[in-house]
């Protein structure tokens, strides 16, 4: 069975039409039809209940909700599916996104029409979440003991206490967990194998995020080294794509590797935080990957560099980082040792901790510059509210 079929709802009262489009889609192994539906009343909860990728309406559609109304509906209530409308030659309809109005089918149609235009308007609106919907951030490191974790957990609590955005944190560091020790987490806490391996919808999340008592949700990577082989990287993928549905901003604590599991990270990150302190290892290791980054055709926008304890040159020049760089960092934090280990030790933000704290006041100043990198999701854009 394939495992990206689209999920399709039809609301269609006419029983005909209805079972031809059972029979065209039950032909197509690219479509999974979830439900038919006569009565426009209850399709929203439905769409709720069954998390469709694209709903196909009935323009003509009779009772107390007509199609275009219905689709109206949707769109204002920031239902995320895709909504396609069908209709007759001599009722036209003008595709209007801001109405619910994605894609227009005309009757009659072919089956290769059909599911040729589910295909590619759920990709575009895929596009159009990506692009509009929020802020995936990756924290790197080409070398360990540079604060880079640390650095990840207090930015995902500033953006989600200080900014409001609703923000999930990602331990990409799939072999060591790096985020469960920081926070001793339980080791029976589900992690990120515990979501499925086919199609992962945002129900799924509920069960397998664990929530820190910061507030901020965190997605945990497998208790054991060796189950870090059972993650791919298409896995990767699809669920950074599904918490860009769900949440404005994502974080993910990167290993300082780059294999083919950390590339997946990083192709999908609108940018990457690079973490580089006063080490002459870091900065040699730092020149190391811009170089690689150039290579594999990322753009300089992409990548921003973080300075970690600016204030700590340990005798090197303090233009060297700069000149490694071709430029002034973009963001720096001073050094605060005696909070960092402090509050690394009881598993708790020093920006939460000691708010006041020099060092707090940059990583608020970090997310605030960063985060209006990207749009706003929609006031209506779906979120878990499941606690744990």
């Amino acid at each position: 069975m394939p495992t990206d079929q689209i999920r399709l709802l039809v609301v269609e009262d006419v029983p005909q039409v209805a079972q031809y489009i059972r029979e065209l889609v039950s032909a197509s192994p690219r479509v999974k039809l979830l439900e038919v539906l006569r009565d426009g009343r209850t399709v929203p909860d439905q769409v709720v209940q069954q998390r469709p990728d694209v709903v196909l309406i009935d323009a003509l559609l009779q009772g107390r909700v007509g199609g275009p109304e219905l689709a109206g509906q949707l769109r204002q209530a920031g239902l995320p599916p895709a909504i396609v409308l069908i209709t007759v030659p001599q009722r036209p309809l003008a595709v209007a996104p801001e109405r619910g109005i994605d894609a227009v089918l005309s009757m009659p149609f072919t089956g290769y029409e059909l599911i040729n235009l589910l295909q590619t308007t759920f990709q575009a609106q895929q596009s159009r979440d990506a692009s509009a919907g929020s802020l995936l951030l990756g924290v790197f490191a080409p070398k360990g003991g540079v604060g880079k974790t640390t650095i990840a957990f207090n930015l995902a609590v500033a953006l989600q206490q200080h900014v409001g955005a609703r923000t999930v944190l990602v331990d990409g560091s799939l072999q060591f967990g790096d985020l469960r020790a920081l926070l001793k987490v339980p080791a029976d806490a589900p992690s990120i194998l515990d979501l499925p391996t086919d199609r992962i919808q945002e129900a799924d999340l509920a069960d397998v995020l664990w929530r820190d008592p910061s507030g901020i949700d965190i997605l945990l990577a497998p208790p054991r080294i060796e189950m870090a082989d059972m993650v791919t990287p298409r896995d990767v993928e699809k669920i950074l794509s599904l918490l860009r549905r769900v949440y404005r901003a994502t974080v993910v604590d990167l290993p300082t590797n780059l294999s083919d599991l950390t590339l997946a990270f990083l192709d999908a990150t609108d940018v990457i935080l690079q973490v580089v302190t006063y080490d002459s290892t870091t900065i040699r290791n730092t020149a190391s990957v811009a170089e690689t980054f150039r290579a594999i055709g990322y753009p300089a926008t992409k990548v921003q560099y973080v300075l970690n304890r600016a204030d700590s040159p340990g005798g090197l020049d303090p233009s060297l980082v700069a000149a490694t760089i071709g430029h002034a960092p973009e963001h720096a934090i001073v050094s605060d040792g005696r909070l960092v280990v402090e509050a690394n030790n009881q598993g708790v933000p020093f920006v939460l901790a000691a708010p006041d704290a020099r060092i707090s006041g940059d990583v608020r100043r970090m997310a605030e510059a960063i985060l209006p990198l990207r749009r706003p999701i929609g006031a209506g854009t779906s979120a878990m509210t499941g606690e744990r």
